[in-house]
């Protein structure tokens, strides 16, 4: 199974110059006092792809360990649509969906945290030499990082925002990645993934601890991410939330199908990257003419 027959998902586009497409209103008078951010696809390039290792691996599970007479298409589609639906939670529970597909048709479906180490090992040999050449500097950390990453970091830094990172994946490899994109200054000691023991993590909970632990109201609370999931638990307890269409395949491009999803998540507004990272903040904090160039009732780049 190839990249091209995956489904609607993020596929290599072309570089797209930055902008800020407006869906919801904003404060008038912002005063973040914190900001979440997801690492794949917001910050992190590294994992780009990772769906074309994830669904062709489900699906061949479904092919040898059940007796289904589905094609490969209609399997394929299965379990593109509970991938999708899944994603930005931690990725056990893609693999628990999976556990419950085999079973529902008559196989014995092996432990969820056996399937998420076959994707695992898999997702590495993918992305080995990504990472092999961030440690021996042969790739650079902002070709692996989103245009802007660095610098719309110290922004929200120098602004007195506290930074909190919190990833569906699993924590040892965020911490590891994090490391190799040079990313821990501006998080340390607020970096969060998945664990094993699944039910002791979830961004939802890690929004509750930064409510309670920096005494904020939900307006207080910037979230930045490219998955369904951060967007609408920062939306729900009344957070502002930017919702990155990244494609992370193109550094730099856009994700038409991400700006779907965002936008059905209830982000605020969408960029494809922080490739003006001045204007980003402008806009966010309501300087003086940031917003007069933007109109919420547009399609397209608007500002």
């Amino acid at each position: 199974m190839t990249a091209t027959n995956v489904g609607p998902l993020p596929g290599a586009s072309r570089p797209v110059p930055f902008f800020i497409r407006p869906l919801r209103p904003l404060p008038d008078r912002p005063a973040f006092r914190a900001a979440l951010f997801d690492f794949d696809g917001t910050l992190s390039l590294i994992r780009g792809g990772w769906q074309y290792v994830m669904i062709p691996m489900m699906v061949e599970v479904l092919r040898t360990e059940t007796a289904t007479t589905e094609s490969d298409e209609q399997l394929e589609a299965v379990v593109t649509d509970f991938v999708v639906r899944l994603t930005g939670r931690q990725t056990i529970y893609q693999m628990i969906q999976l556990a419950e597909e085999v079973k529902r048709r008559g196989g014995r479906p092996r432990d969820p945290l056996e399937y998420k180490r076959m994707y695992h090992d898999r997702l590495l040999e993918r992305i080995r030499h990504r990472l092999e050449g961030l440690r021996n500097g042969t790739i650079s950390v902002e070709e692996m990082t989103l245009p802007g990453t660095f610098d719309f970091l110290r922004l929200l830094r120098d602004r007195g925002v506290t930074l909190y990172l919190a990833s569906g994946t699993d924590l040892v490899y965020v911490q590891q990645e994090v490391d190799l994109l040079q990313l821990r200054p501006f998080f340390e000691p607020h970096i969060y993934g998945a664990l094993d023991q699944y039910q002791l993590f979830s961004k939802r909970k890690v929004i509750q601890h930064i409510l309670a632990t920096e005494r904020l109201s939900g307006e207080q609370l910037l979230g930045v991410g490219d998955g369904f999931v951060e967007i609408e638990e920062v939306a729900k307890v009344g957070g502002i939330t930017v919702g990155v269409a990244s494609d992370e395949l193109c550094r730099g491009g856009l994700s038409e199908w991400k700006v779907t999803r965002l936008r059905e998540a209830g982000a605020n507004l969408i960029v494809p990257h922080y490739g003006a990272p001045e204007k980003l903040v402008a806009y966010l904090w309501n300087e003086p003419g940031a917003r007069q160039l933007c109109t919420t009732n547009s399609t397209e780049p608007s500002c």
